[in-house]
């Protein structure tokens, strides 16, 4: 077959022709896990109803003409994650620690009541936010039963040999490249898998063949299996609200989002199966994302009494635009009789994938709250999100048809409920908090619920405030560590301390 290279030249990459999103990333973009001020963190998020708080602009818009004065803060985090990971009855445990400036904002607060208006204040924040942190480390090793060439091999089957093979004056990078340009991902792995003689085809001579042979026996493999992911999802919100008769409070969030994740995983495997030519591989892939996106809220908080107080919110979907990179290479050992040959089919090529634009789902919100005047308070929190409304765009793509279709018979509503309280004893706070979150799966085996517990304290010196909160999140998942072919899941017990440090400055 003559081939005719088409490059898109893009920050030296090419553009692979199939899409490479799924659900996994669908999920990814559309969670949220705000850590905020150490105040808010402290009791449990549950600050729809109170506002007062830079990180409640972020739950309820109205929140922001509760203060009396101009406000500012900002805050950072240290936060420490141990994922215990079980594959084929082996444990194994790792620890990350990480630190991040995770929130700033200020709110200046107007006084604007004239006799003749019931309009008496209004306010006008900004607000940045770290709504998702994604610094994870996870090992995992054991012996399975089934081999990642099972994932080359499947890749392949329907592919003709012609693709595969490299033809005169061609370079593994050329023909990656072109398969990526004019083919897509599947063939890419399917090349890497050939050229690394994982598989042979069933008929050699023929160039239209596409069934293949796998050169890996069956049997059982010592496999070890790193994945590191690193970013954050954050928001930036522009925040106006205004105070109604003294018992309303309206406010709207106008909200900038922010992407930045990269991903790393690296698979090594190893055999002594009687019939198996290959006895090692390793396998490493790396993505990187960038996106951008815009949202907005809308929020109500009434005071029925002077120490009872209700609240609703909504939120819109966020509309996100998501760019992809992604490298990968192959290492394998050969057994030729008495020799053995070490191969490294590496080929150096950034895969720029086409933008492609992800609606998360919205959600809505209610919550009450008792004021014990300036002794402190009790509140509760209700949010209910469908993530069965995750949708990738354009519809009319039909590789994001059918994972719409994943999406809405594998995901499902989920609410979360936060409880919040404080006590203030002359200038200290004593907070504590709880926060449950329902899985977004219908079947929560693949992902637990979420429970955090939290609690912290605050001194007041005037002007200036300093608090300080701890908390810690416990989840349980299995994670697959391909889609296919090795789609042995290892489970995760994962839990995340955290604590956060605020300084407050007002007028």
């Amino acid at each position: 077959m003559k081939r005719i290279y088409i490059f898109l030249l893009i920050l030296g990459g090419i553009v692979p022709k199939s899409n490479a999103q799924d659900i996994t990333d669908a999920l990814r973009y559309s969670t949220e896990n705000i850590t905020g001020t150490a105040r808010f963190n402290a009791a449990g998020g549950a600050f729809g109803t109170l506002g007062g708080d830079l990180s409640a602009i972020a739950v309820n818009p109205a929140g922001s003409a509760i203060f009396l004065r101009n406000d500012s803060s900002i805050s950072f985090d240290v936060s420490n994650t141990k994922n215990a990971a079980s594959y084929f009855n082996t444990q194994s445990n790792v620890n990350y620690t990480n630190a991040n400036f995770n929130q700033a904002g200020f709110v200046f607060v107007f006084n604007t009541q004239k006799q003749d208006s019931d309009w008496d204040k209004i306010a006008i924040g900004l607000n940045y936010v770290t709504t998702q942190n994604f610094d994870q480390d996870l090992f995992v090793k054991g012996i399975g039963d089934t081999s990642i060439g099972n994932f080359f091999l499947q890749k392949a089957q329907g592919v003709p040999l012609d693709l595969l093979q490299l033809q005169g004056g061609e370079t593994i990078p050329d023909l990656y490249s072109y398969l990526g340009e004019n083919y897509g991902t599947n063939e890419q792995n399917a090349f890497l898998g050939y050229q690394g003689y994982i598989f042979d085809p069933v008929e050699p001579d023929n160039p239209n063949n596409n069934v293949y042979t796998s050169n890996i026996a069956n049997g059982t493999f010592n496999q070890e299996y790193s994945y590191i992911t690193r970013g954050f999802n954050a928001k930036y919100t522009f925040n106006f609200a205004t105070q109604y008769k003294k018992k309303y409070y309206f406010g709207i969030n106008l909200n900038s989002h922010n992407v930045d994740y990269s991903q790393f995983s690296f698979l090594r495997e190893s055999n002594n199966n009687t019939g198996s030519t290959i006895n090692y591989v390793g396998f490493e892939n790396r993505l990187s994302v960038l996106g951008n996106g815009f949202s907005a809220q809308a929020g109500i908080i009434a005071k029925i009494t002077p120490e009872f107080r209700v609240s609703a919110t909504y939120t819109t979907p966020t509309w996100l635009t998501i760019s992809e990179e992604t490298t990968q290479f192959l290492e394998t050992e050969i057994i030729n009789g008495t020799n053995t040959e070490f191969l490294t089919i590496n080929p150096r090529t950034v895969n720029v994938f086409y933008d492609y634009r992800l609606q998360t789902p919205g959600k809505i919100g209610a919550g009450i709250a008792y004021v014990f005047g300036k002794q402190g308070f009790i509140t509760i929190d209700y949010e209910h999100k469908d993530y069965s409304n995750i949708k990738f765009t354009p519809q009319t793509n039909s590789y994001f048809a059918v994972q719409n279709t994943l999406i809405n018979n594998t995901l499902q509503a989920a609410s979360t409920v936060r409880v919040g309280g404080e006590y203030k004893y002359e200038r200290w706070s004593f907070r504590g908090g709880f926060r449950f979150e329902e899985s977004p799966y219908k079947n929560t085996d693949i992902l637990g619920n979420t429970t955090v517990l939290s609690t912290g304290l605050g001194y007041d010196f005037g002007t200036i405030s300093l608090d300080l909160s701890y908390s810690i999140l416990s989840q349980s998942r299995n994670q697959q560590l391909y889609n296919v072919g090795l789609t042995s899941a290892t489970t995760i017990d994962s839990n995340t301390n955290t604590f956060v440090l605020t300084l407050g400055y007002n007028l």
